[in-house]
């Protein structure tokens, strides 16, 4: 393939947000140069895992982490590392998990779709899932008496924009399932700037995606105790081996935490917020529209622009226009039926923000109908 079309292939704005079928994020120049400097190289792999273990204790303030393929892939093997620990005989035998604690409770709002189900992401270690609650309300007493059953190996929360009902007090949950001495791990696949806070709720383990706002290559970050960061590493002996880092992703996510570390984070935030602030303005200059800033509803410390359409325009229709047009425009139409559209501006850099406030002014003018 020629570079002209790969250049064609990949010309998309994206303001989706880390969306993992537009690839996600992009990462910067040195974090893409470690990675091709990796890659002519070789490894000791444990030494390169301890390594990146220590970088991202010192990075998160955790006792340890982990680095596997992608945040999926962390799901099961830490779920697979609660039930057979660093056991040689137990890790061989998943995922037939006869003889040990195979179940896993999870909030029935927090049964996530992202591409794939979490339950099948929990049923690919061999352990089965315990609903607690209902999927607009899990109250701390729904979570005791899920917890209190039978062969419970761990409590699996998430925190994301994806969840349903009313949001669950993960600090309390923690709490619960510490109770009845059973870890509780939170997937925060897309939270890392919130990983100090999801770890401050005593979470054995938080799960990271570390091509999100970390802007690493793809790879799941699992964040937590020696223990159980141990035990996540032994699987690669097992199921994890399929699931396993690379060589580049973890020189990759090394990379990536350094300039996270550097990082002006005040001054990122500033940038963010006025990005979005300057969209706003020009977008509320085109009929058929209103244009506002939205908060992050998970907390994190960004913005996105949220469009009220006229419901003569269509949102749904909207959103396609722009997908179809040249070059392809994405946008989060979740709650188009309801005429609302929203923008994410994080990854655009300011001539891909002007091509998206001319191609939506155009659309927009175009529906205008004729003065009679």
């Amino acid at each position: 393939m020629g570079t002209h079309e790969r250049h064609r292939l990949t010309e998309v704005i994206n303001a989706k947000g880390t969306f993992t079928p537009l690839g996600v994020s992009r990462s910067s120049a040195k974090v893409a140069e470690a990675v091709a400097e990796a890659l002519p190289e070789f490894f000791v792999m444990d030494e390169l895992g301890d390594r990146a273990s220590e970088a991202i204790a010192h990075a998160t303030g955790a006792q340890a982490g982990a680095v596997t393929h992608c945040t999926s892939a962390a799901i099961t093997v830490t779920i697979a590392a609660a039930m057979a620990g660093t056991d040689p005989e137990r890790i061989a035998a998943l995922p037939d998990t006869r003889d040990m604690h195979n179940r896993v409770v999870l909030p029935a709002g927090h049964a996530v779709a992202y591409g794939q189900s979490i339950l099948q992401a929990v049923r690919l270690a061999g352990a089965s899932v315990v609903l607690a609650g209902s999927e607009n309300r899990c109250s701390t007493d729904d979570l005791d008496d899920a917890l209190s059953g039978s062969d419970i190996t761990c409590l699996l929360l998430v925190s994301s924009r994806l969840t349903h009902g009313e949001p669950v007090d993960l600090t309390a949950a923690v709490r619960a399932a510490h109770r009845r001495g059973v870890p509780a791990i939170i997937d925060g696949a897309g939270q890392f700037p919130r990983t100090a806070d999801l770890l401050a709720t005593g979470a054995d383990a938080v799960l990271i995606s570390g091509q999100k706002y970390l802007a690493s290559p793809t790879a799941g970050l699992v964040i937590g105790t020696q223990r159980l960061v141990r035990a996540v590493r032994a699987q690669e002996n097992g199921i994890g081996r399929g699931m396993k880092p690379t060589k580049e992703s973890t020189v990759g996510v090394l990379a990536a935490l350094e300039e996270w570390q550097a990082m002006d984070r005040a001054k990122w935030e500033a940038d963010q917020a006025a990005k979005v602030a300057a969209f706003v303005r020009a977008a509320d200059e085109f009929p058929g529209i209103s244009a506002s800033d939205l908060p992050d509803a998970t907390g994190l410390p960004l913005s996105r622009v949220l469009l009220t359409v006229d419901p003569a325009i269509d949102a749904t229709a909207l959103a396609a226009k722009l997908q179809t047009g040249h070059p392809p425009i994405y946008v989060i139409a979740d709650d188009a039926p309801a005429g609302h559209l929203v923008l994410e501006l994080v990854p655009l850099d300011d001539d891909e923000i002007e091509v998206l406030v001319a191609r939506l002014g155009m659309e927009l003018r175009a529906t205008e109908k004729p003065p009679v």
